[in-house]
């Protein structure tokens, strides 16, 4: 039974469970999107955003306390630089899950997790439409603008007769 345990051991060992977190970590710091099950997807966010706030102060200690977990120079480099940039403003919530279906094969849960401020733009491609006029308040508009127009000209005609 697992009665009160911490996390999703997803069905591995110890050794096998931190090698792929980070491998997987590694592939989402580099590539800032990747696709797995969501039961991998919310380990990973658990293993990553940690990494992610170690990232926004750059020393020499930080950097040797993620390369420990990331055991990839290129990752950690690209960690230190680009998405530390990117997130220094932000207090928390660097990645994002999105549910994408099942997958064929066995009809595991898929997810697509990814860094939040990498990709805004694909998340707010459908904003709401601005709201239409009515012909009935167009046709308001245009009758103001034609009385007022309509009363200088025939106040401009009786002043020029007199």
């Amino acid at each position: 039974m697992r009665h009160n345990k911490g996390f999703n051991h997803l069905g591995r060992t110890s050794s096998h469970r931190n090698a792929m977190l980070s491998n997987m970590a590694s592939s989402l710091i580099l590539h800032k999107r990747i696709s797995t099950t969501v039961a991998k997807a919310k380990a990973l966010r658990s293993y990553v955003e940690p990494l992610i706030t170690k990232s926004k102060v750059d020393s020499t200690h930080s950097r040797r306390i993620v390369f420990s977990y990331l055991q990839n120079k290129d990752s950690v480099t690209e960690l230190f630089r680009e998405v530390a940039a990117k997130v220094g403003s932000r207090p928390g919530g660097y990645t994002r899950i999105l549910k994408t279906g099942s997958r064929p094969g066995d009809n595991a849960d898929m997810a697509i997790i990814e860094l939040v401020d990498f990709f805004e733009h694909d998340v707010i491609k459908d904003k709401a439409p601005e709201k239409k006029t009515t012909r009935r308040s167009r046709s308001k508009k245009v009758e103001t603008t034609a009385t007022v127009a309509d009363v200088t000209t025939t106040e401009v005609a009786d002043e020029t007769a007199e």
